[in-house]
């Protein structure tokens, strides 16, 4: 038997669902396990997102007061939640970034190394995997590419994402690309930031020591209120993330923190200066 499924936004979505409708009756949740002969643990896991089995869940509804005439707009968000992700077609399961930024409605990414993904051309992405501790090829790489190209759509497709993005000046400077690629992609770069939901900062060398240089993360924030902002960070030995708010608030802080550095300068104006430089 595989690894349960780690709650997606829609498992999260029917657990407070469940949750509300349960506190609507003001019953608690040792009342409903004893009535669905269950136990008090998992009253509280289907409440965080563990999916229970529909006739578990019917039965639910029936006991929270829901009428027959009244299951649709449940059995269908019921049917959501069951629903697996686009890139489950490619082999990745709901407990990495990529099902992370999927729900989410923005993204503030600071990075230090890389041109951020959402804003790589193809030709990036093959050098960037290309130079990578391990280096991947085949239909790996392609895989890769198809994941990344489809995380992309998320800029110009519903629910569109929002994105800001700070970018330090070393990563625009760095010949991973021969230099008629590399202008291309700085170039997609200022198209892309061209987009009203999209910012793209650049720190410069200029600002000298700053708070910054300790690491490139990701903030993801989601459409529903109760779903907690994740600070998402990786490294050459994997990745971390965390939905503590003692942990994102530091995360916001410091990226505010760099976002009034690099709004200090004409971010566009030092792109196309390396551009012209390369």
């Amino acid at each position: 038997m595989g690894a349960p499924r780690k709650p997606n936004h829609p498992m999260r979505k029917l657990g407070r669902t469940l949750r509300d409708l349960r506190e609507r009756n003001r019953m608690t949740q040792e009342e409903v396990a004893k009535r669905m002969r269950s136990s008090n643990s998992k009253l509280s896991r289907l409440e965080h997102g563990q999916l229970p089995n529909f006739h578990e869940y019917l039965a639910m509804l029936d006991l929270y007061g829901i009428i027959p005439n009244n299951y649709p707009p449940y059995v269908a968000l019921y049917e959501r939640a069951k629903e697996k992700g686009w890139w489950h077609a490619y082999g990745i399961d709901d407990r990495g970034f990529v099902s992370l930024e999927a729900e989410a409605c923005k993204e503030r990414e600071h990075q230090l190394g890389y041109i951020p993904g959402l804003l790589q051309t193809e030709e990036y992405m093959r050098a960037n995997f290309a130079g990578a501790r391990k280096p991947i090829r085949g239909k790996k790489l392609e895989n890769e590419l198809a994941v990344r190209l489809r995380r992309q759509l998320r800029l110009t497709e519903e629910p569109v994402l929002q994105v800001h993005a700070i970018i330090d000046e070393t990563v625009l400077r760095r010949p991973i690309l021969r230099p008629a690629a590399h202008r291309r992609q700085l170039e997609h770069v200022l198209e892309v930031a061209e987009l009203s939901t999209v910012k793209v900062q650049v720190l410069p060398i200029a600002e000298g020591a700053h708070s910054g240089r300790n690491g490139s993360f990701i903030i993801l924030s989601y459409p529903d209120p109760e779903d907690p902002d994740i600070a998402y960070l990786e490294h050459g030995f994997g990745s971390l993330q965390t939905e503590k708010e003692a942990e994102v608030s530091v995360a916001r802080l410091a990226f505010d923190h760099l976002a009034r550095l690099a709004g200090k300068h004409d971010s566009a104006a030092l792109i196309r200066e390396v551009i012209a430089e390369t």
